[in-house]
């Protein structure tokens, strides 16, 4: 069962209120869709968002990394924080530099970290593995005690969280619309490129069927 999203005061969309969106399934499938998040936090009084991986199982997202870092170490103690994430699907071009703009998809989630350890702690980072390349986890030595115990495990709730999508084409002034120049949207699109294989690879050494299908 997918748990409701609750619209706070504080995840309420208030600049082009139209475009929010507060359901639970869009906002799995963007985050799912998506391999980074931006995570803001404040340290002694200095504000910072760092780029990381994001990985999504049920109603939560994850993070991780090294133990002594300081944004990990900061959450762990419950210092809130904003996650965002943003997939940018085209270039609005508009009939002016006013109304251009960019269709995207994006979510923006507050709450405050739980640290995982235990069994669950090696799910989640097989999770990560999994969300990047799935099949990959089958393939690949398990995570050694020392590498366990050198990295933290975040995860935050998606009680408090919003979604902001942005589609379609340009919206012009009306007078604009005479206009000869041309305009439009340009798709963007991540996509995949062809695997380079690692220089020091033993010969023989066959690309997995999971990378060949991707």
């Amino acid at each position: 069962m997918i748990k409701p999203v609750v619209s706070s005061e504080r995840t309420r969309v208030k600049r082009l209120a139209s475009l929010a969106q507060y359901d639970s399934e869009l906002i799995h499938a963007i985050l799912d869709e998506a391999n980074v998040c931006h995570v803001g936090f404040v340290d002694d009084g200095q504000p910072y968002v760092i780029p990381t991986a994001i990985a999504r199982i049920g109603h939560h997202v994850y993070i991780h990394g090294s133990r002594v870092s300081r944004m990990l170490k900061c959450l762990a103690q419950g210092q809130p924080a904003c996650i965002t994430v943003t997939l940018l699907d085209g270039i609005v071009v508009a009939r002016s530099a006013f109304n251009s703009s960019m269709n995207y998809r994006s979510v923006v989630i507050l709450g405050k970290a739980e640290k995982v350890t235990g069994a669950k702690k090696v799910a989640v980072l097989d999770a990560f593995t999994e969300h990047l390349i799935p099949g990959r986890t089958k393939d690949i030595r398990p995570s050694r005690p020392k590498e366990l115990a050198a990295t933290t495990v975040l995860r935050f709730s998606l009680e408090e969280a919003s979604a902001k999508v942005s589609a379609g084409p340009p919206s012009d002034e009306k007078s604009d619309y005479d206009s000869d120049t041309w305009a439009g949207v340009v798709p963007l699109k991540m996509t995949r490129g062809s695997p380079q294989s690692d220089p020091k690879l033993r010969k023989g050494i066959r690309l997995p069927r999971y990378l060949t299908d991707s």
